[in-house]
């Protein structure tokens, strides 16, 4: 079972850097021991694992480049997807480039990552990439959605000729904080620290949103302290991260604390974060909280649409404040916000609720005179409630007239 350091124990690690299992740790002298090429006389080489043969050329003053015999000479082995592939190379990326990532796309199309590590040292060392190459490598990978993305990456901070910072290693754990992989981004971490690399805002900012992201508030909330103890300004993104950790916590009320914490400092917190909370609040019945965060995020400048609307009302219509509900939803549209179906259905479910069929009724009268069509979803809850009412015959009409609304 995967274990999980708190930030203390991460930030404060004597780890070996050779000691852990994970590809970043494994010694150059360890790593390299096999070569990938096997005659080192002759200019030409074999992959064992694809026989794709590789000669090395001197062309002009330009240096050493790859020349794809297989390409060339045995085109019919290689596949229309990797011809693609192939195609999409950048034109403007360096030859030693080019020829890496020709490579990787002969050999490694099935995501097998068996002696990459040796194609790449080989690579390196006739090659003589400087930090430009590895970084057009990386964009290109990273564009692909390929898998040898991360291998590159780590591979990379350990070349010198990459002249690996503090920002590469930030972004290697922002990749495994996105898949949930903890393990991995705090093992960065660590050999990060072990390289004798300062931790600062950014890098514990990613690990906060990592953290966040994977569900681990405790963790999360040690590394907000952290950030906090650097005695910097502490950004949006680490409010923002830390807010989402307790959303999903299921304590919006803390987010809520800390989005009046930002707001005392001035410092805005985006959208997406007012949404989340508001949702948080909206889906557990609470319309105070809801209301709070609604309001607040009108005054940060956050322009409300029909969704937020339609949160606003979900909190007043799930937890049976029909007049509340019906008012939201009179203010949407008197803000110049369309009124949609969901935000109509959400009325309706109040009502529904509070057993107010007259309330009911006068509302959608109003909803005729401002020639507002009802669509299927709040078709679907007066259906539901004449249903139970047993007026069968208002259900079938009601139908019959979505129908011909749905026809024209």
């Amino acid at each position: 079972m995967m274990g999980f350091y708190s930030s203390n124990s991460v930030l404060n690690s004597a780890f070996s850097p050779c000691v852990s299992s994970g590809s970043l740790y494994f010694s150059r002298r360890i790593r390299r021991r096999t070569p990938f090429f096997f005659v080192q006389e002759s200019p030409l080489r074999f992959c064992r694992k694809c026989t794709t043969t590789m000669v090395l050329v001197d062309k002009e003053e330009k240096g050493p480049n790859w020349v794809d015999l297989n390409h060339h000479h045995h085109h019919h082995h290689i596949t229309e997807e990797q011809e693609e592939a192939i195609s999409r190379i950048p034109v403007n990326m360096s030859k030693r480039c080019q020829a890496l990532m020709k490579q990787i796309i002969i050999c490694f199309s099935e995501k097998d990552s068996f002696c990459c590590d040796d194609m790449l040292a080989a690579w390196v060392k006739r090659m003589k990439p400087i930090r430009a190459d590895w970084l057009s490598l990386l964009k290109h990978l990273n564009t692909l959605d390929s898998p040898f993305y991360i291998k590159v990456a780590e591979y990379a901070l350990l070349e010198d000729s990459f002249e690996a910072n503090p920002r590469d290693y930030t972004k290697i754990i922002h990749y495994y904080g996105k898949l949930n992989q903890i393990q991995d981004a705090e093992n960065t971490l660590v050999a990060m620290k072990n390289r004798g690399f300062l931790i600062d805002q950014v890098t514990l900012t990613a690990m906060l949103q990592s953290y966040s992201k994977a569900g681990y508030h405790r963790l999360a909330q040690d590394t907000f302290n952290h950030v906090k103890l650097l005695g910097e300004p502490l950004d949006y993104r680490s409010y923002g991260s830390m807010i989402m950790a307790y959303i999903r916590a299921g304590t919006p009320e803390k987010g809520e604390a800390l989005l009046r914490e930002m707001d005392s400092l001035d410092i805005c917190a985006g959208r997406e974060v007012y949404k989340a909370l508001l949702r948080s609040y909206s889906m557990s019945g609470d319309p105070q909280g809801s209301k709070r965060v609604f309001d607040a995020l009108q005054i940060a400048g956050v322009t409300p649409d029909a969704k937020l609307c339609g949160l606003l009302i979900n909190a007043y219509s799930v937890s049976g404040q029909s007049q509340n509900a019906r008012l939201a939803f009179e203010n949407m549209r008197k803000a110049g916000i369309k009124a949609t179906d969901k935000c109509v259905a959400l009325v309706l479910s109040a009502y529904e609720m509070e057993e107010k069929l007259n309330e009911a009724l006068g509302f959608l009268v109003e909803l005729e005179k401002d020639s507002i069509v009802v669509g299927k979803e709040a078709s679907a809850v007066l259906a539901r409630w004449f249903k139970k009412l047993g007026v069968v015959e208002e259900v079938e009409l009601l139908l019959r007239e979505f129908s011909s609304h749905n026809t024209v």
